[in-house]
Parts: structure tokens; C-alpha cells; sequence
């Protein structure tokens, strides 16, 4: 629910802070006091358009935020999705300067206005006079009608058949190319399949091929190296080598142990150095007996490296990307060639999910319909309590082709009088009667959605005494299940809300100045004495107002 709301430099309004209770807020105030005005400052931080020109004559900027608290799983949703960790409290935040830029801040987190409204329409729903609420939008009015009928659970079941309906339907037109295209394609994959096949390729040959190849172009150059230090190490017909010379220092040196004893380890070391060399020599001789150079097997490696080296400038640039392009081309090939068999699998396919679709439309449909005739009868009801026995509700539900949402549209439609052509919503002449119709739909569907706050402005205009009474009675029925804030102008209404703020105006400095403030019970008493009798506030009007108010608060 919405718990405060500060507002800056908002026109009229210089500073206010505003506590709000968890059920019905009623706002009282002269015509001009600036009620209007704090609804323009609820619209914009909650993403509305709001132009530079409702900023304070002489101040910067004009600065709105709004906490909330107990935020609904919708909400919570979308702050995620925004990046945003939900906390305990929301905090919104709108700054519009007086040269026409602004911020937008959820949580302290700079974001766009349009990602402000998102989150706004999930935390609070506007019903003014001439507003453009959801139910004044016949694109919207089969969601409202699934809504009231709780019908996701069969639309969901439908959506996923539907969805699998149309990927056929993809996967056949995909099948369908024309016979040009199809043979065009089937020349380039066998074109491609005939260059690499042949090759029989296996994965980082490359790799393999230019590791030996490199081994047994360098076979002579490596073998004269490898001979030349195992020469130097074991030696040869002339020569002992260093292995010889090691031992011949070790021989040496053992006769003389006895006589300095530092010698020892050092011979030590030194057979160490003879054992190492000797096993040097060993794996050098392994590795010349390996470069034996096969004439054979270099023509070949060559071949295969040109082989090799030519597909990859082809189709490469690596030999994995040639191996992929093979197997693509492969599968592709055998989908086109094979493709009649498909084609008649996949239509049958889709034939059957058409009927299967087809019918859970029209279980869709039915259900709707009984939706419908249901909630006509419950909004009817509500308008007759609201003393609007003649306005009749029709819902115009068509059946067309099938969509994401199955094979209906709906259109809620009025009639105001008695044989008067129902005509759509938007269309109601009158901002009174519209305001209670409105409010006989929202009672309707109160249960239906979680938007925790709801705000009807001035729903009482063109209406009073027992219409009003009775419209006060379904403000505060709608708000023992979520919170309403009510700007109205009758005393009706005002006695039976749970907290009242009065907004007035006044003069300081030569400039207008609105004030908005909570009332207590002797502020309340008051303000519905002036509401009954105007200026003239006699010591019947307050006790009347008096006694009304006590009447409210035992109710």
C-alpha cells in the first residue's frame, strides 16, 4: 500500500508530507484548494507525463516520492526484472526541473520514466472522471472478463497448444521453399559435401599431420645434431667423450679419498654426473633410431598437408569450422531431400492440433460466456445499489480466428437508459454516471487483482444525497480488502472514511499556498460541518456532522 507521499514545489504546493492509513483516505477541500493538483503528483511519480510547467513558479524543480510497503508478488516481479532487490519498503521517486529534464528513481537506482509506469500500474489504479483505465480499453476487456472468471489456468493450457500450433506451422512453411530455392540449395550442400567428404577428415589432423611432417622435414638436419652430441658425450674411435673423461676423473680422484676427505663427495657427485650422462646418451640413441626418414611417408604427409591447408582457405579458417560445415550441410541435405515425408508428417501433425486447438477455443469460449453473463448480473447488481437501476451492461463476445488469447474479443458496452443502444464505455457521456460505473466494475473485479491501492477522484461528481450515501458505503466495502484514497466533495462520503486529509488553500506573501493536513475527530467534525452548510457553520450543522461521524466510526 501506499504509506507516504512527500511532495515539492508541485504547483500550488509548496512542501507536504502525507500519511496514509491501510483502508479509506478521503482528501476534502474547497474547488480550487489544489486536490487535483496531488493527484497530478500521484500520476507522475508514478510515471504519468508531467511537463515542466507543473513545477512551483520560481522554484527549480518540483520533487514527488512515494513509499510503499506489503508490495505485491507482481511488483516484487518486476523489480526483478528491472535489476532491482525488493526490500520491505518501496521507495519512488520522480524530480521534474523547471526546464524541462528530469530523474526517475525506484529505490535510490536511477531508472527511466517508462520503467516508473510499468511498476505504477502494478501499485496503484487511478479512477477519475475522464481517465483511460484499462476498463475504458476494449483491447483489454478479455483480460478483464478472464480475470473475473479466473480462467488462466484453461488460457494457459490453450497458449501452450497454440504455441506448439504454430511452430508447425513454421517448421512446414520453412519445408515449403520453392523448387528453384530448393534446388539452388541442393546444389550448393552437395557442391560442399563433394569438396570435403573425400577427405574423410578427423578432428586436429591439421595438428597431427604439420607435427610430423616438420619431424621428418628436419630428419637429416636432426639426426647429424643428435649423432654430433651423442659423439661429444660417449665419444668415439678417437675420443673417450666426456663420459670418458668423467670416469677417468672419478679414477683419479678415488685414490686420494683417503688423504682429503673433502674429495669424497665431490667423487661422489661426479659418479652421479656419469650415471646422468650415460642415460643422456641412451635416449639420443632412441631418438636417432626414430629419424629414419621414409621417403614414402613424407610424400605423403606433404600431400596431405596441401590437402588440408587448401579446405581450411576454403571453408576454414579452422579445420573444426570445415568439420561443422560438413555435418551442417549433411543434416541440411537430408531434411531437403527427405523433405516430402516430413512435409506429410508435419501436416498431419498440424492437422491435428488444429482440431485439438480449435476445441479448447471453444471449451475457451464457453467458458467466457458464462463468465460474462455472471459478471453482467453482479455489475448490474452493484449499479442498482449505486442507484442506477435502468444502466444495463452488455458484453460483446465475438468468436474470429484463432490468436494467443483463443478465438474471442470482447467489448463491454453500456446502455444508460431504458431501450437506449448499449453503446462502449469510453463513450458515456456523463463524468458522474461514468465514475459509478466504474465503480460497480471495480467492485465486481476488487478480488480479482492484486494492485494493493486504488484511487478514485472526485467518483462523486453529478451525484448526491442517497447516491452518494451509497457510494460511500462501497468505497469503504472495497476498502477492507486494499486501500483507497478518495478525493470527493460530499459529506457522504467523507464521514465514512477511516482517515481524512483536508487540502486548502490559502494566501502568504501575495502567492498562493495550499496546505495538506490529517484531520483528528474535532478537524473532521468540522470540515464536514462546512461541507453541509458552506460558510455558514451553525451549532445544528456540527452536531450533525457530529453525530454522523459517530455513526461512521460504530459502523
Amino acid at each position: 500500500m501506499l504509506k507516504e507521499l512527500h511532495i515539492e514545489n508541485l504547483a500550488v504546493i509548496e512542501k507536504a508530507e502525507i500519511t496514509l492509513g491501510p483502508r479509506l483516505n478521503v482528501f476534502t477541500g474547497e474547488t480550487g484548494a489544489g486536490k487535483s493538483i496531488l493527484i497530478g503528483g500521484i500520476n507522475a511519480v508514478l510515471g504519468q507525463r508531467a511537463g515542466r510547467d507543473i513545477v512551483r513558479a520560481g522554484a527549480d524543480r518540483a520533487y514527488i516520492s512515494a513509499v510503499f510497503s506489503d508490495i505485491p508478488k507482481a511488483a516484487a516481479d518486476k523489480l526483478s526484472e528491472l535489476g532491482i532487490e525488493p526490500e520491505d519498503e518501496l521507495i519512488i521517486s520522480r524530480e521534474i526541473s523547471a526546464d524541462g529534464r528530469g530523474s526517475a528513481r525506484i529505490n535510490s537506482r536511477p531508472v527511466s520514466v517508462s520503467a516508473l509506469k510499468e511498476l505504477g500500474n502494478l501499485l496503484i489504479n487511478i479512477h477519475g472522471q475522464h481517465d483511460s483505465q484499462i476498463l475504458l480499453d476494449p483491447s483489454k476487456h478479455l483480460g478483464v472478463l478472464d480475470g473475473f472468471g479466473l480462467l488462466e489456468p484453461v488460457l494457459e493450457d490453450y497458449r501452450v497448444s497454440f504455441k506448439e500450433l504454430q511452430a508447425t506451422a513454421r517448421e512446414i512453411s520453412a519445408l515449403k521453399q520453392s523448387e528453384r530455392e530448393k534446388s539452388a540449395r541442393t546444389a550448393y550442400l552437395k557442391s560442399v559435401i563433394s569438396d570435403i567428404e573425400p577427405l574423410k577428415i578427423q578432428p586436429d589432423e591439421d595438428r597431427a599431420v604439420e607435427e610430423r611432417f616438420k619431424i621428418l622435414d628436419n630428419a637429416v638436419e636432426l639426426s647429424r645434431t643428435i649423432e654430433t652430441a651423442s659423439a661429444i658425450l660417449s665419444g668415439d674411435d678417437s675420443d673417450s667423450g666426456v663420459s670418458g673423461g668423467v670416469l677417468n676423473a672419478i679414477r683419479e680422484l678415488s685414490g686420494a679419498e683417503e688423504l682429503l676427505g673433502a674429495i669424497k663427495p665431490l667423487n661422489e657427485r661426479l659418479n652421479s654426473l656419469s650415471i646422468e650422462i650415460e642415460d643422456i646418451s641412451e635416449e639420443l640413441s632412441k631418438l636417432l633410431g626414430g629419424l629414419d626418414f621414409d621417403e614414402a611417408e613424407y610424400q605423403k604427409l606433404s600431400a596431405r598437408r596441401d590437402e588440408l591447408t587448401k579446405i581450411k582457405r576454403r571453408y576454414g579458417p579452422e579445420l573444426s569450422d570445415v568439420i561443422k560445415l560438413y555435418e551442417d550441410c549433411s543434416a541440411e541435405l537430408e531434411i531437403i531431400t527427405g523433405g516430402d515425408g516430413k512435409l506429410n508428417e508435419l501436416q498431419k501433425k498440424k492437422d491435428e492440433l488444429l482440431a485439438m486447438v480449435s476445441k479448447k477455443a471453444e471449451k475457451l469460449h464457453d467458458l467466457r460466456q458464462e463468465a460474462a453473463d455472471r459478471f453482467r448480473s453482479k455489475v448490474e447488481d452493484e449499479l442498482r445499489f449505486l442507484n442506477m437501476p435502468d444502466v444495463k451492461l452488455f458484453i460483446k463476445l465475438e468468436k474470429g480466428k484463432l490468436t494467443g488469447t483463443g478465438m474471442d474479443s470482447a467489448e463491454m458496452l453500456i446502455s444508460s437508459n431504458l431501450g437506449e443502444e448499449p453503446k462502449p464505455v469510453a463513450k458515456i457521456a456523463s463524468g458522474g454516471e461514468l465514475s459509478r460505473i466504474m465503480l460497480a466494475l471495480k467492485s465486481v473485479l476488487a478480488d480479482r487483482d492484486d494492485i494493493p491501492t486504488l484511487i478514485f477522484d472526485e467518483i462523486d461528481a453529478g451525484v448526491s444525497g442517497r447516491a452518494a450515501q451509497k457510494i460511500g458505503v462501497k468505497l469503504r466495502e472495497i476498502s477492507r480488502t486494499r486501500q483507497v484514497l478518495c478525493v470527493t466533495h460530499l459529506a457522504q462520503i467523507a464521514i465514512v472514511g477511516d482517515d481524512h486529509i483536508l487540502i486548502e488553500k490559502s494566501s502568504a506573501s501575495g502567492r498562493t499556498v495550499t496546505d495538506i493536513r490529517a484531520l483528528d475527530f474535532e478537524g473532521r467534525k468540522l470540515e464536514i460541518a462546512r461541507i453541509l452548510g458552506g460558510d455558514n457553520i451553525t451549532e445544528t450543522v456540527l452536531k450533525d456532522a457530529e453525530e454522523q461521524l459517530l455513526t461512521a466510526l460504530k459502523q
